[in-house]
């Protein structure tokens, strides 16, 4: 038998393999009452739709068309090239955040870990996790533990203001949010105060999100491969910081500091491996994409509310004066303060409601189940997201209205307002994130009042998968900012760049 006779065989033989196993896998599927849904394109599935949807400024349209099509419980889809079953309303929040362990796992697309994780760290990541640190970083993240650092908060925001904001007449609120919240992060989460140590950081961290939902084609040039490149950078600097202040614990010079970092490597089991830096290195980056682009989402967001809606903004303002005129010259904000901002925390929910910085989260079916009649086989990934629920009628009345009232007594019914999730996965920063805001408004309000520059300033969408595996959104620039932006990002990344333009104005003259 020749060459090409043998070659032909072997084919027929892989093609008639995969065809019959195709069939068995249909057959049973068929067997299976799965959710009703389509799955779309090849490989791609209705991924295009999704993101579509949300660049077109309608996130919730994706979500909503194929409630009223299919089923408002539960419906299939295919992202991300998986089988999803995408659970709807306060029941399906429910089954989910309730069912981690029991029904499903969380899971990571394989191109955004290879991003993110430490490639020798793969095979371990959320299955040999060690019990202490999992522990650990929700400890870290309480409200006992996480009051000492109000003081560090307020004394970094008002330095921002000042160097960043009072300079100006006109400022770009995402930009600047991103900058704060990042140095924020790095000073608490690794004791990193140098600014220019922060922007070495902050240069690879840019790269890093518009190749979270590009095609994952790893050739130079692409969004992918820089965001692949860009990883590798901060995973890098990431462990030479951690090596250094191992040394420097051993040498007894980081004995009083609190930041998350050094509390790691000293209350924590270390096996003095080098799997346990690269895995105290994959938390640390967790964290910092989190303040890189969740929490200054919020911010802007919030800011965004305030300039827009002047009766809002004067309450806001009056309750943060009752609290800056109870504190004596150059006092810094405390535990007490930040609970007496009841009134600026329900803006702050009203704006995440409307306009939340996080979409939802992916897991992983590890068993068949059965939920609201439908089985969702093994392997399957599931998805709950905020618009079954943040813009739906049967949960928030007139859901388009800003009305922080919604937030006030007992506030909306459980697991229909989820910004952060829930269950035992509820994400761990959600305390840091709200007296990040609360001292961010403190300070903003009582210093400056606020004129958006273009009152009509579109906001539209664009998901970026984010640690644990959330989508963010980011503002896309009107056309009469596009030229300036174009000098310095490639219209790629373009869609990232949040503008909301502001007139700063003092309230007190010097």
């Amino acid at each position: 038998m020749d060459f090409y006779s043998q070659l032909f065989l072997y084919l027929a033989v892989l093609y008639i393999s995969l065809y019959l196993l195709f069939l068995v896998f249909r057959k049973k599927s068929s067997a299976l009452n799965l959710p009703p849904g389509k799955k779309g394109w090849p490989i791609i599935g209705e991924s295009l739709d999704f993101v579509g949807t949300a660049k077109s400024g309608c996130p919730e349209k994706f979500i909503n068309d194929r409630t009223a099509k299919y089923s408002p419980e539960v419906f299939r889809t295919s992202l991300l090239g998986e089988d999803m079953a995408v659970f709807c309303g306060a029941s399906g929040n429910k089954f989910l955040f309730s069912g981690q362990n029991k029904y499903i796992t969380t899971w990571w697309p394989t191109s955004m870990k290879k991003v993110i994780i430490f490639p020798e760290t793969m095979e371990k990541l959320n299955k040999d996790d060690p019990k202490k640190m999992r522990s650990f970083l929700p400890e870290f993240l309480k409200p006992e533990a996480l009051q000492h650092y109000i003081p560090i908060m307020d004394s970094m925001t008002r330095d921002h203001l000042e160097s960043d904001w009072s300079p100006h007449k006109e400022v770009k609120v995402f930009h600047l949010t991103k900058n704060y919240t990042f140095a924020l992060a790095c000073r608490l989460f690794m004791n990193i105060k140098d600014p220019e140590v922060v922007s070495k950081f902050a240069d690879p961290f840019a790269r890093i999100a518009p190749g979270f939902t590009s095609v994952p084609i790893n050739i130079p040039g692409t969004p992918f491969n820089r965001a692949v490149e860009g990883g590798k950078v901060i995973r890098k600097k990431l462990l030479n910081i951690i090596r250094q202040r191992k040394q420097e614990i051993l040498e007894g010079k980081d004995v009083n500091a609190r930041d998350l970092l050094s509390r790691l490597l000293t209350e924590v089991d270390d096996d003095s491996s080098v799997y346990y830096e690269m895995d105290v290195s994959n938390k640390i980056f967790g964290l910092l994409i989190a303040s890189h682009d969740t929490t200054s989402t919020s911010i802007t967001v919030i800011v965004n509310y305030l300039a827009s809606l002047p009766h809002i903004y004067e309450k806001v303002y009056k309750e943060q004066m009752e609290i800056a005129k109870s504190k004596a010259l150059g006092e810094l904000l405390n535990w007490d303060d930040i609970q007496k901002m009841k009134y600026s925390w329900n803006v702050a929910c009203e704006s995440m409601r409307l306009m939340p910085a996080a979409q939802g989260a992916f897991r992983e079916a590890i068993t068949d189940f059965t939920f609201a009649g439908y089985t969702i086989p093994k392997g399957w990934k599931t998805f709950w997201t905020v618009y079954t629920t943040h813009k739906n009628p049967k949960y928030f009345p007139d859901p388009e209205k800003f009305d922080p009232s919604r937030f006030e007594g007992n506030g909306p019914a459980p697991f229909t307002y989820v910004p952060f999730g829930g269950g035992p996965r509820m994400c761990p920063g959600k305390e840091y994130a709200r007296l990040e805001i609360l001292v961010f408004i403190h300070n903003l309000v009582t210093k400056f009042k606020l004129q958006k520059v273009i009152p009509d300033e579109k906001i539209i969408y664009n998901p970026s998968p984010v640690s644990p595996m959330v989508f963010l959104f980011a503002s896309e620039p009107i056309t009469k900012n596009l030229s300036y932006l174009c000098n310095l990002h490639t219209m790629e990344e373009l869609v990232y760049e949040s503008i909301c333009v502001l007139e700063v104005h003092h309230r007190f003259s010097s």
